[in-house]
């Protein structure tokens, strides 16, 4: 096979290079026996990695720090599962608020999709926890314990002694132990930052099954970063595989100048030979890459868009005085035509799409009702009638508060002229809690002219109506 590579948008025609296909039969996490191959990716460095370092500072602070902060009492982000409630930016979602989840859930699958056509999978490179805990926690600490590619590979190849054992036992705990700590955070995420540092005052003894819980977390946390580490990415993950229809030649991804490149050629054979590509074969992209790959062979699911390959190649660049950018963060599109990337009526276009959904979203949260009243006949009851000649029916409403208040609530009837005759005490919803009560209501016999009659029932805090249910009313019929 082979892929038409020309060294300008003229010469498209005339010139055809040769690429050995055979990459594209194996992975480099694979070896040929079928076995898994651990890649010893060289430490990158560069203007790219330095940034995604305070990205991931950033990051770590956020992660870390959002369970602490507190809105009115209540954590500013919870996702109790088992208790069906959710907290986001301070604001209390039930199950009644599902229609929000799902409406959200495909605004985002929508923004996903719609800005990986746009801008690849930045995603994956710089906010995905998978790579910032990865590459940049894990790793760097790897680096630090047992020294960059070489130092990494000597180790490997050591037969076991005590210096491989004292090695490999020291990053073992520093593993786990980093583990555990994310673990105590996302579990804070689910129960409060205040239930774990209870569990953690009560101790083991009182809280089994939640260690018990903890400790498994901890364990796949571990055997992610330690051992299972860029297949996640490469077999775990759907993200990549969709690159095959979410992405086209106008997508902004990490990407190798062929044009300008190829043919490759060695620095000091390449002085002597006529029409030679920028590309010195050097490897360097491939030594620092995590998942092993060669992005001169053209985007690939493995491809996390970590940026690692443009600063080892610039580094190069810099050396052999070439200018920047041989691999770079660009389209195809514009590699190919030799064009630079502007803001057109394509981006234009689809980051409108991208901020209207959002802001949709945002309408929906904002227009969120603070409370949800439910209304349901009694069933088995049928309408009475009383003494002094009204018709009764028999009621049960059920509210769920979304504040942190307690709500006094009072019922209305609003399109019929009758009375509510709540059953016990006044209503008196807590705070974020259900509450339910029977009533009933009593409506004059001449306004019933059919057996069953539509009724609005207002529920009012104070004097102001904070939601509206509907019914029927029961009657005998003429």
């Amino acid at each position: 096979m082979y892929n038409h590579i020309p060294d300008s948008k003229q010469k498209a025609e005339e010139k055809k290079v040769y690429i050995d296909q055979a990459f594209r039969d194996t992975i480099a996490t694979v070896n040929k026996e079928g076995k898994r191959n651990f890649l010893n990716p060289k430490k990158p460095k560069g203007k790219l990695y330095n940034q995604r370092t305070i990205a991931t500072l950033v990051y770590l602070v956020v992660f870390f720090g959002l369970p602490w902060i507190k809105v009115n009492g209540s954590p500013l982000f919870l996702f109790n599962v088992m208790e069906r409630k959710f907290i986001f930016f301070g604001q209390i979602f039930w199950p009644q608020d599902f229609f929000i989840f799902a409406i959200g859930f495909l605004t985002f699958m929508v923004f996903v999709i719609v800005f990986t056509v746009v801008f690849g999978r930045v995603w994956c490179g710089w906010a995905c926890p998978q790579t910032v805990f990865m590459e940049m926690v894990f790793r760097k600490i790897e680096y630090w314990l047992d020294g960059d590619q070489a130092a990494q590979r000597r180790l490997k190849e050591m037969p076991l002694n005590a210096y491989k054992f004292r090695k490999r036992a020291v990053k073992v705990a520093v593993f786990f132990a980093i583990s555990f700590l994310i673990a105590n955070v996302a579990l804070a995420y689910i129960i409060s930052m205040d239930q774990v540092l209870l569990m953690i005052h009560e101790g083991i003894g009182a809280n089994k099954g939640t260690f018990a819980a903890l400790l498994g977390f901890t364990s796949v946390f571990f055997f992610v970063f330690y051992w299972f580490r860029e297949q996640a990415c490469i077999v775990v993950c759907p993200y990549g595989r969709l690159q095959g229809v979410l992405l086209d030649r106008k997508t902004m991804v990490v990407a190798y100048d062929y044009v300008r490149g190829e043919p490759r050629g060695k620095l000091k054979k390449a002085a002597a030979v006529e029409d030679k590509g920028d590309c010195i074969d050097c490897m360097a992209c491939v030594h620092v890459c995590p998942t092993g790959i060669d992005i001169r062979n053209g985007t690939q699911l493995e491809c996390v868009n970590c940026t690692a390959c443009i600063d080892a190649c610039n580094a190069i660049m810099e050396r052999i005085n070439k200018p920047l950018g041989l691999i770079r963060y660009d389209s195809e599109e514009n590699i190919a035509e030799k064009k630079r990337t502007k803001f057109n009526g394509r981006l234009a276009a689809y980051s409108a799409v991208l901020v209207g959904l959002i802001g949709v979203l945002a309408f929906l949260l904002i227009t969120r009702d603070d409370v949800d009243a439910t209304v349901l006949r009694t069933p088995g009851q049928i309408f009475q009638q009383q003494p002094d000649g009204r018709i009764s029916n028999l009621y049960t409403i059920k509210l769920a508060n979304k504040t942190r208040k307690d709500l006094p609530v009072t019922l209305k009837i609003e399109n019929l002229q009758g009375e509510v005759q709540v059953i016990g005490k006044p209503i008196l919803v807590p705070g974020e809690s259900y509450y339910q009560t029977p009533f009933f209501v009593k409506v004059n016999k001449e306004q019933i002219a059919r057996r069953k009659t539509e009724m609005v029932i207002g529920v009012y805090e104070g004097g102001e109506k904070i939601k509206t249910a509907k019914t029927t009313f029961m009657g005998p019929g003429f």
